[in-house]
């Protein structure tokens, strides 16, 4: 089973900015996130426009692709890049989940069945939080229900997982869905890494 990745990198950012620049075990935190869910993978990035050069030096010739809707969300960004894609599945990550890595997709993927069009983790107490930006879809699926979805002036990724045979899977290490959205944050997130070192399990 082929799966792609696409890696949602054109976010305002509007309580950090710049942060997908930022420094997290000496290299850019995009960088970070693109070698951890790449090796054996095509991986292409959706964006709101051209990635700074010493960004975009590292990251290998990943396509990217600009984001047709702008300022409409993570939708937008995931339906204008999947459009380009061919991958039969696709793993859909943010660009600032530093601690989501290839075993992870594996583990998603062993869940995928003919019938299913997503795959979908959920953590918390009672499984009540979903992850739709750690989450594999159907590219075709997720094309056919989330366009009628944004043109209708929504832009919830959870509206198109109700549309989809979702297949909810329960993930217990919570390390995998933290986020870098603010200061105290990219402290944290620093502080969990060793400079030079990759993603630990």
């Amino acid at each position: 089973m082929k799966v792609s990745v696409c890696i949602l990198a054109g976010g305002q950012a509007t309580r950090l900015p710049g942060k997908l620049g930022l420094e997290l075990g000496d290299i850019p935190m995009l960088v970070r996130v693109y070698r951890n869910v790449s090796p054996a993978r095509e991986t292409w990035l959706s964006t709101k426009g051209a990635l700074p050069p010493e960004i975009d030096a590292q990251l290998a010739g990943a396509r990217q692709v600009v984001d047709r809707w702008p300022l409409r969300g993570p939708l937008s960004g995931l339906l204008s890049t999947l459009s380009e894609m061919r991958a039969e599945w696709v793993f859909a990550v943010a660009g600032d989940a530093p601690f989501v890595d290839a075993r992870f997709i594996d583990g998603l993927q062993a869940h995928i069945a003919p019938q299913h069009e997503a795959i979908v983790p959920m953590h918390g107490e009672n499984g009540q939080r979903i992850e739709p930006l750690a989450a594999l879809y159907r590219r075709e699926a997720f094309l056919r229900e989330g366009t009628p979805v944004l043109l209708g002036g929504h832009g919830a990724l959870r509206l198109v997982i109700d549309r989809l045979q979702t297949r909810f899977v329960p993930v217990k290490d919570e390390r995998a869905f933290e986020n870098v959205n603010t200061p105290e944050d990219y402290a944290k997130a620093r502080g969990a890494l060793v400079p030079g070192t990759e993603v630990e399990a």
